[in-house]
C-alpha cells in the first residue's frame, strides 16, 4: 500500500510484508518513505512483530504480521495499521491484534503500536485497512473483519477524532448473520455538503454467503454512514463476485491472486470507483478487471464493464484511484507476453487510466516478469493487494515483482505518472472502449470454477501448519 501526504505531496509513504511465510502472514511489516516524489526512498519498519523490535513493553510482542495499510490527514500526519498474530488461527494459544502507529515527521518515526482489538483463539481479526477523511482533519477510521470458528465474520469498526491521540471501543457495524462473512473491508471518504459538516464514508467489502452445505455466493458490497461513522446503513450490493482465478496456462499453476477482493476509490466530485477480478466477461473462461461506478454516494452502481485491454488474456490483482481532476486509474497486471515456454510465465504491470469510464488508455508500468519465479504460498504469491495512489497530477503505482534470485523471490517497486491526460471520446489517442458483458449464464461448470474459487480464498484467510 502507498500514500500520498495532502500537506506536501513530493511526501510518499508506502509499506509492505518482508519474509512471507507460506502459510500466512510474514516475520515483519516494513516502510518506505520519499521525500522527493518517489524518485528515491528510505526504509524504516515499526515494532508491529518481534522480528521489527516488538515485544511486551513497546505492544509488538507477535511471532508475524501481515495486511500493512497507510494513510495521510489532510494536515500531514500518517497513520499505519497492521494485523499481528501468534499461532494459528483460531487455534489454543492463539492470539491476533489489530495495531495502529502513527507518524508525525512525514513517516521517518513511528509511536509505538496502539491495539485497537486482541483476541484469543476465539476470534481471528483479518484484512484490515484504514482511511484518513481528507474533509475531517483527525478523523481517521479503521476497519477489518474479526473471524469465528462457525465461519461468523462481522466488519468491525473503530475510529479516532483527535488525529490518534485516542481511538474508540472497536464494534461490529455490519453483521452479515449466519455463517456469513466479510472480507476485505475498505472505507473512502465524501465531500460535505456543508462545510465543516459531517461528511459521507463509505466501507466497501466482499459478502460471502453460505446458502448450503458447500455452497457460497460472494457479493461486493458498501454500507454508508452520513456522520463520519456514528451510524452506518443496511448493506447496498454492486454486483455478484465472479472470479474464477488465475493460472499458468502452460502447467495449469495456481495463482494466489486475491481475487475474492476488490479496490475502491473516492473522488473530490463525489464519484466512487471500485474494480475487481472477473470472468463475467469471457463467460467464465477467464477473469479480467470489471469496473463500476457511483455518482450519488453509492446509492447505484453502473453495470460492470472490462477495463483490461487485452480481454483474451488473464488479468489480475487490480488497484484503483481517483486524481483530483477526476480521471481514474486502475493499475493491474495481465499475461499477454506469456509464451509458450512452461518455464516461464511472463506478467506485465499496466495502469489504465479514463477520464469517464468508458474510454481508456493505457500505460506500462513493470515487466515483463517471470511470476513462476514467485513464492508458493498455496499458489503463487506475490501479494493479496497491489499499491495505486493519486493526487492532483499523478498517479503513484507501488507493486511487486517476481525475479530470478531464489533467496529474494520479489522486490517492491515505486513508480510516478505525473503526464498522462486520459483520453475522452473525440481524442487521437484512445486506445480502447470499455467492455459490457451480457447476461453470464451459470452453467454448472461456471458455477464449480467460481465456487472453487470462493472455497481456496476461505481457506487462504486461515493460518495453519
Amino acid at each position: 500500500m502507498v500514500a500520498v501526504n495532502p500537506a506536501n505531496p513530493m511526501n510518499l509513504v508506502g509499506v509492505w510484508q518482508q519474509d512471507r511465510w507460506s502459510n500466512g502472514g510474514a516475520r515483519g511489516l516494513r516502510t518506505g518513505v520519499s521525500s522527493d516524489g518517489g524518485r528515491s526512498w528510505t526504509i524504516t519498519q515499526l515494532p508491529f512483530t518481534r522480528c521489527t523490535g516488538g515485544n511486551a513493553a513497546n505492544g509488538g510482542n507477535y511471532a508475524r504480521g501481515t495486511d500493512p495499510w497507510v494513510t495521510f490527514t489532510p494536515s500531514g500526519t500518517a497513520h499505519q495499521i497492521a494485523l499481528s498474530f501468534n499461532g494459528n488461527t483460531l487455534a489454543t494459544g492463539s492470539q491476533s491484534a489489530i495495531l495502529v502507529s502513527r507518524s508525525i515527521d512525514n513517516g521517518l518515526t513511528w509511536s509505538n503500536p496502539t491495539p485497537l482489538i486482541v483476541d484469543g483463539s476465539q476470534f481471528f481479526n483479518d484484512k484490515e485497512s484504514i482511511t484518513a477523511d481528507r474533509y475531517k482533519d483527525g478523523y481517521v477510521y479503521a476497519t477489518w473483519d474479526r473471524l469465528d470458528p462457525n465461519d461468523h465474520a462481522p466488519t468491525y469498526f473503530s475510529r479516532t477524532v483527535d488525529n490518534g491521540a485516542t481511538w474508540e471501543p472497536a464494534r461490529a457495524i455490519f453483521d452479515p448473520g449466519g455463517r456469513n462473512q466479510t472480507i476485505n473491508n475498505q472505507i473512502v471518504a465524501l465531500p460535505s455538503a456543508a462545510q465543516g459538516g459531517p461528511n459521507r464514508i463509505v466501507d466497501f467489502f466482499t459478502q460471502i454467503d453460505t446458502v448450503a452445505p458447500n455452497s457460497t455466493n460472494a457479493r461486493l458490497a458498501i454500507i454508508a454512514s452520513n456522520d463520519n461513522g456514528t451510524t452506518w446503513s443496511a448493506p447496498i450490493y454492486i454486483a455478484q463476485a465472479l472470479a474464477i482465478g488465475t493460472r499458468d496456462p502452460q502447467n495449469g499453476t495456481q495463482l494466489r491472486d486475491g481475487a475474492t477482493l476488490g479496490s475502491i476509490a473516492a473522488g473530490t466530485n463525489g464519484m466512487l470507483v471500485v474494480a475487481w477480478q472477473d470472468a463475467r466477461f469471457s463467460s467464465g473462461a477467464r477473469d479480467g478487471i470489471a469496473f463500476s461506478r457511483s455518482v450519488d454516494g453509492g446509492t447505484t452502481w453502473s453495470t460492470p464493464t472490462q477495463v483490461n485491454s487485452v480481454p483474451s488474456t488473464q488479468a489480475f490483482l487490480p488497484a484503483i484511484a481517483l486524481r483530483d481532476d477526476g480521471t481514474i486509474g486502475v493499475l493491474y497486471y495481465d499475461m499477454r507476453n506469456d509464451t509458450s515456454d512452461a518455464a516461464t510465465l511472463l506478467v506485465d504491470a499496466w495502469l489504465a487510466t479514463s477520464k469517464d469510464g468508458v474510454v481508456w488508455q493505457e500505460t506500462h508500468v513493470g515487466g515483463p516478469f517471470n511470476f513462476a519465479n514467485a513464492p508458493n504460498a498455496s499458489g503463487l504469491f506475490i501479494g493479496d493487494y497491489q499499491g495505486l495512489a493519486s493526487d492532483a497530477t499523478a498517479f503513484y503505482p507501488f507493486f511487486a515483482m517476481a525475479n530470478a534470485s531464489t533467496t529474494d523471490r520479489t522486490d517492491i517497486f515505486a513508480s510516478a505518472f505525473r503526464s498522462i491526460v486520459a483520453p475522452d471520446n473525440g481524442a487521437f489517442a484512445k486506445t480502447f472502449e470499455a467492455r459490457p458483458s451480457a447476461p453470464l449464464a451459470m452453467t454448472p461448470a461456471i458455477e464449480a470454477k467460481v465456487q472453487e474459487r470462493i472455497r481456496r480464498a476461505l481457506e487462504w484467510r486461515r493460518v495453519r501448519d
